[in-house]
């Protein structure tokens, strides 16, 4: 087996300096091929209230470049024990959302038709369902880990069928999900009305709130999302906003009240160990963000998950 190609020698060049690749890795046209691609979708048509994911793929892969190769939490090296590289962005029709989710679906399906899993850099929450598609092409229907502020099980907004509000209800309609393992987590906030959440538990949905978390701690929360999952196939999709604003104010549907930083990385440190296939970062909207707090986070939460499928390729030798 090839050594796998790492990130650029920060001894020897600076962080600031050279190509804004993720975690500086090497881009997927030079390597031979890749375990890990992380690619983004610069889209967010989908959006219903601020604009700006369409420039989330870039600001967070310049707030990569502090990354390190060695994940203590973890007890990984997570490009050294898989080959992962940049795959750049879908360009998709910024005018036609229907257009647009069809090109990243195919754009997903070829980029791991040689088995790589992706991890997707987005972009508003509209890119989950193509690329839930082709998660499911691939290993059947998949439990998912959806963290975010809001339930994005909503039929339509102003008669629209593909937002950024409705990708879980369209694709638990498409049979792509496993309805058994299907997990909201950080939710918070006002509702249109109660019937929200019964519509969502019809769908499946078990929920996870904001205050559950800092009730109940991350470590039993992980422990209950890794039962609900079990051996299943695993798509995580994280909506930057399940942060409270205080860690990620660069999100186009901020809510009072989230989880800090810390609690996410701990409870998708306590996923170690499960069938991870796939999984996105998104809504990250950096004309709203101070300090690069939001792509700061966002970067290490993609670290970690590529960690998590790290730990996973090496429990699978």
């Amino acid at each position: 087996m090839t050594e796998p190609r790492g990130p650029v020698d920060s001894s020897r060049i600076p962080r600031f300096a050279g190509p804004a690749t993720f975690a500086r890795l090497p881009r997927l046209d030079e390597v031979a091929r890749a375990d890990v691609a992380v690619v983004g979708v610069p889209f967010d048509t989908g959006v219903s209230y601020r604009p700006g994911a369409r420039f989330g793929p870039s600001a967070v892969r310049e707030a990569s470049r502090l990354l390190r190769p060695y994940h203590p939490g973890l007890d990984v090296s997570p490009f050294a024990t898989q080959q992962v590289a940049d795959a750049g962005d879908i360009a998709v029709n910024p005018f036609h959302i229907n257009e647009a989710i069809e090109t990243i679906e195919d754009a997903a399906n070829g980029l791991q038709a040689d088995g790589t899993r992706l991890v997707t850099i987005g972009g508003d929450h509209t890119i989950a369902l193509p690329l839930l598609r082709a998660a499911a092409r691939r290993y059947g229907p998949v439990a998912v880990l959806h963290f975010d502020a809001h339930l994005d099980t909503w039929d339509t907004y102003f008669g629209a069928e593909y937002t950024h509000g409705t990708p879980f209800r369209r694709a638990v309609e498409e049979g792509i999900l496993d309805t058994s393992a299907l997990s909201h987590v950080g939710t918070r906030g006002p509702l249109y009305g109660k019937q929200d959440l019964t519509d969502d538990e019809k769908l499946g949905f078990g929920i996870v709130t904001s205050a559950d978390v800092y009730r109940r701690g991350a470590d039993e929360v992980a422990d209950q999302l890794r039962q609900r999952i079990g051996d299943r196939p695993l798509y995580i999709s994280i909506d930057i906003d399940c942060l409270d604003p205080a860690h990620a104010p660069g999100t186009g549907t901020p809510e009072a009240g989230g989880l800090t930083s810390r609690e996410l990385l701990e409870i998708l440190r306590g996923l170690a160990g499960s069938r991870l296939v796939g999984a996105d970062v998104v809504e990250v909207a950096p004309a709203y963000d101070h300090a690069e707090l939001t792509s700061v986070a966002a970067s290490h939460v993609a670290y970690d998950l590529i960690s998590l499928l790290a730990l996973k390729e090496n429990s699978d030798d």
